[in-house]
């Protein structure tokens, strides 16, 4: 059984920081790429940044350059450092990660709430 458990979630006024974390465990054998989401009331979900096993990293055209995504490769944590917040990013953040046990697939954590508002 492979489980996603995000942490780092909170209320932040506009220009702060906030850093998610999304940790792995498990029967896993190996993790490919990992990712975040995010999705805001009424709105679809959408991609925010992935990062490979090689640590190849892909980023939404609106977080470029406020976001980083990371990853611990020991540890199985993806990281999401978020800095120039806006109410926009305002949103649930999902972690993602495409995972091999036995075999390969995609596994969601559970959401974890950003809210940036004075």
């Amino acid at each position: 059984q492979v489980r996603l458990v995000e942490s780092g979630g909170g209320l932040v006024q506009p220009g702060g920081s906030l850093r998610l974390a999304c940790a792995a465990s498990g029967s896993i054998f190996s993790i490919n790429s990992m990712g975040w989401y995010r999705q805001a009331p009424g709105n679809q979900r959408e991609l925010v940044a992935t990062i490979t096993s090689g640590g190849s990293t892909n980023y939404a055209d609106s977080v470029k350059g406020r976001f980083t995504i990371s990853r611990d490769n020991v540890k199985n944590t993806a990281y999401l450092q978020m800095n120039s917040l806006k109410p926009e990013d305002t949103a649930v953040y999902y972690c993602i990660a495409v995972i091999s046990t036995l075999v390969r697939e995609a596994y969601w954590g559970q959401g974890t709430q950003v809210t940036v508002s004075s």
